[in-house]
């Protein structure tokens, strides 16, 4: 799936299971057609009062997202809309617009630097490429309840990457899983997974490409 129309100048290829959900703009809607594509497949005589409750939870969970996404002033939100391999992935990609005032010029090289050498990214802030242009990619575990953190420890992955061209403007990606193990499977097996759903945001990141005229 490629996502042509997000808001923001860029484009993202998904995997089936992920769906993207507009901040700006037909919010609502799309929490509604991923609803409904949900519950597309069930028999048309399934019971009305078993298939309620469902409804509403997956339309409360999608909202309580897009309302955390928001705090972030997010462009973009990404979210596994169906389980992978039989797991209900616990992650999401946050996609925000960052601003430097207009008359400040803001050198991205000069930024990398101050984010690579930032207290406490030593040895987890590396400089990559996303679509000809220089980005930070940090890695971390954020503790649960710690600032920013939630009831569980989660593994982040966030790269920070200039706007070609407009030296003020630059986006910030933030993938989020859990670091802990999750109902379906032990702790010590979801660190494994958790690997791999890091991996699986990294190669997504790869088909980045910005809309260029």
């Amino acid at each position: 799936m490629t996502d042509r129309t997000a808001t923001g100048g860029y484009q993202l290829i998904l995997p089936p299971e992920w769906a993207r959900i507009p901040m700006r703009t037909g919010t609502e809607e799309a929490i509604r057609a991923l609803v409904d594509d949900a519950f597309a497949t069930l028999p048309a005589d399934a019971p009305r009062d078993k298939v309620g409750p469902y409804r509403r939870e997956l339309e409360r969970r999608l909202k309580d997202a897009v309302q955390e996404a928001r705090k972030a002033e997010a462009l973009d939100l990404y979210l596994p809309v169906e389980r992978m391999h039989g797991i209900a992935v616990p992650a999401s990609i946050v996609v925000s617009e960052m601003k430097f005032p207009d008359e400040v010029a803001v050198d991205p090289s000069a930024v990398s630097r101050r984010l690579l050498e930032s207290p406490g990214r030593a040895g987890e802030a590396t400089v990559v490429d996303v679509d000809g242009v220089s980005a930070v990619r940090t890695e971390r575990t954020v503790a649960a309840g710690g600032p920013g953190g939630g009831e569980l420890a989660s593994r982040r992955v966030d790269y920070v990457v200039p706007v070609p061209g407009d030296p003020g403007r630059w986006l910030g990606v933030v993938f989020s899983t859990l670091a802990e193990g999750v109902e379906e499977i032990e702790s010590a097996e979801y660190a494994e997974y958790a690997d791999l759903f890091v991996e699986l945001f990294d190669a997504m990141m790869c088909t980045f490409r910005w809309s260029r005229p």
